[in-house]
């Protein structure tokens, strides 16, 4: 398979993924993500395709196909509690809440302009920038690059077992 080829593949993929996306409830960029990766799958198998361009419809609609499967089976979480798992026990709400003690009293060590920034940053409300510059009386443009500068004095201002992210994976 050429570089040509898969050139002249690309507009066809995208049409066929325009198409059959909305019928799936998937974006059309993942739809061709996913026959892209199917293309790969069989040229490291089978080689070329003999009619690629037949190939490529019939891919598109396979994986349309499993999508709508997918859908059918999966069902939101209706449940009462929030849909976390169960291993948070005292020792893990006691050092969550510590952290979180260390990182606000950091944050009113801070210069008064940072300290009011980073409040509202962390405010419950889940303010927007415009409704924050509103409130701190500065341009909604400053906010990021304020934001940045106060962070960095929040960075050095920690101890390191708050500062330190999480290990993720």
């Amino acid at each position: 398979m050429t570089y040509d080829m898969l050139a002249a593949l690309r507009p066809l993929l995208t049409a066929e993924a325009d198409a059959e996306a909305q019928a799936t409830g998937t974006e059309p960029a993942d739809l061709e993500q996913a026959v892209w990766l199917r293309l790969l799958e069989h040229l490291a198998t089978d080689g070329t395709p003999v009619d690629p361009q037949g190939w490529l419809r019939r891919a598109v609609r396979a994986e349309s196909r499993r999508n709508r499967r997918t859908a059918r089976r999966e069902r939101g979480y209706v449940g009462d509690e929030p849909a976390e798992d169960g291993d948070r026990g005292p020792e893990q709400t006691v050092l969550t809440a510590a952290r979180h003690r260390a990182l606000r009293d950091a944050v009113h060590r801070l210069p008064a302009r940072c300290a009011r920034l980073l409040d509202a940053l962390l405010s419950p409300e889940d303010l927007t920038y415009r409704e924050i510059a509103g409130e701190l009386g500065i341009s909604q443009g400053s906010v990021g690059p304020e934001r940045s500068r106060c962070l960095g004095c929040l960075r050095r201002l920690l101890p390191p077992e708050v500062a330190a992210r999480e290990v993720r994976g």
